[in-house]
C-alpha cells in the first residue's frame, strides 16, 4: 500500500508508489555523447566569454573563473520596479545572471573536484551573494546549479549560475513565513530528529545531511548547518568544509548511477529568519499530467530507501 507525505512546514504533498521503483542501478542512464565543438568555458577560449568578474589562481592560471551569462534570464536594463493594473503586473527582467567555470578540465564535473576546490566554490557563492545583494534594485541572489541534460544543462563544461534578482522568490518567502512559530526555527527542531532517523545520510559536527520526509524527487537530499545560520556570510570556516565535504559524498553516489541532478542554496532574506541550507535534487524521473495538474508529486522512491542508498 502507498502512503502520502506532507512536507515538514509547506503545504505540499507527495504521493509514494514504491512499486513503480527500479533499483538504483536500474536509474542508471546512458551516456549523452558530446558535439564535437568549440567549449566556451574551456582555457584558451576566455576571449568567447563576457569580461572576467574574478577569478581563483593556481600557479598563475585561472583555477575558478566567473563573468555575466552570454545568454541572460535577466539584465541590468530597465526598471526593477513593478508596473501594475487590475489583474496584469509586470517588470522588466532587471537583474543580473553571472556564470561560475568550477574548473578548467572539460571532462571533469563537480562530483571528480577535490572537496577543497568544491569549498572554494561555496566561498565564491558566498562572495557573490554579498556583492550583489549590495546592488540597487537587487533583492535576493538565487544560486544553482543545473547538471546533466535532464536538470536543463546547455554546456557540459561544469558550471554553477548566480542570479540576482529584483524580488525575492515565492518558494523562499513560503519557507522564510513557515520556518518560524513562536520565534522558534522549526528546521532546528527538524535536524536533531533527523539525526536520528533513517533518513540520515551524513552527518559531522558541524553540518547534517539527510533525505526530507516528504521527499518530491528520487533520492533528494538536504544539508543544513547544524547551528542556526541564516546567510553565508554567517558561516566559518570549518561549517563551508563540511557543507564542502558532504555535497562531494552526495553528488559521487549520484554519478554512480549517472543521475541529472539540480542543486540550489536557500538563505534567508533580509528581514527574514530561515535556516541556511542546500537542497540536491537529483532529476531521474519525469513528471507527467498528474503532477502538473494536482500541484502535487508521485514519487517512486521513499527517503528512508533513499539515505540507505547514499549510505552504502
Amino acid at each position: 500500500m502507498g502512503i502520502i507525505r506532507k512536507d515538514y512546514i509547506l503545504n505540499r504533498w507527495v504521493y509514494y508508489a514504491t512499486s513503480r521503483s527500479k533499483r538504483p542501478r536500474e536509474f542508471k542512464r546512458t551516456d549523452v555523447k558530446e558535439q564535437t565543438k568549440t567549449c566556451f568555458f574551456c582555457p584558451s577560449n576566455e576571449h568567447l566569454t563576457p569580461p572576467e568578474i574574478g577569478r581563483v589562481e593556481y600557479k598563475e592560471a585561472w583555477k575558478m573563473r566567473w563573468f555575466l551569462n552570454k545568454f541572460p534570464a535577466v539584465e541590468k536594463k530597465g526598471s526593477a520596479r513593478p508596473k501594475s493594473k487590475k489583474f496584469f503586473l509586470e517588470r522588466d527582467s532587471y537583474g543580473i545572471h553571472e556564470i561560475i567555470v568550477e574548473t578548467q578540465h572539460h571532462k571533469s564535473q563537480l562530483a571528480d573536484l577535490p572537496v577543497q576546490q568544491i569549498r572554494e566554490l561555496l566561498e565564491v557563492c558566498k562572495v557573490r551573494i554579498k556583492e550583489l545583494n549590495k546592488l540597487k534594485g537587487i533583492k535576493y541572489v538565487e544560486i544553482f546549479k543545473n547538471h546533466g541534460e535532464d536538470a536543463g544543462t546547455s554546456l557540459v563544461h561544469s558550471h554553477t549560475q548566480v542570479v540576482a534578482l529584483p524580488q525575492i522568490p515565492s518558494l523562499v518567502t513560503e519557507e522564510a513565513k513557515a520556518s518560524i512559530k513562536n520565534r522558534k526555527c522549526l528546521y532546528c527542531d527538524i535536524i536533531k530528529i533527523e539525526a536520528k532517523s533513517k533518513r540520515k545520510i551524513f552527518e559531522t559536527k558541524n553540518v547534517i545531511a539527510f533525505a526530507p520526509f516528504a521527499s518530491r524527487f528520487n533520492y533528494e537530499a538536504w544539508i543544513f548547518v547544524k547551528k542556526h545560520k541564516k546567510t553565508m556570510e554567517e558561516l566559518e570556516e570549518n561549517e563551508i568544509e563540511d557543507l564542502a565535504l558532504a555535497l562531494k559524498k552526495i553528488l559521487v553516489k549520484l554519478k554512480k548511477i549517472n543521475a541529472s541532478y539540480n542543486f540550489f542554496i536557500h538563505y534567508s532574506p533580509i528581514g527574514e529568519d530561515l535556516h541556511f541550507h542546500i537542497e540536491v535534487t537529483p532529476r531521474i524521473a519525469t513528471w507527467g499530467g498528474f503532477e502538473i495538474s494536482t500541484d502535487a508529486v508521485i514519487n517512486s522512491v521513499l527517503p528512508e530507501d533513499a539515505a540507505r542508498f547514499y549510505r552504502r
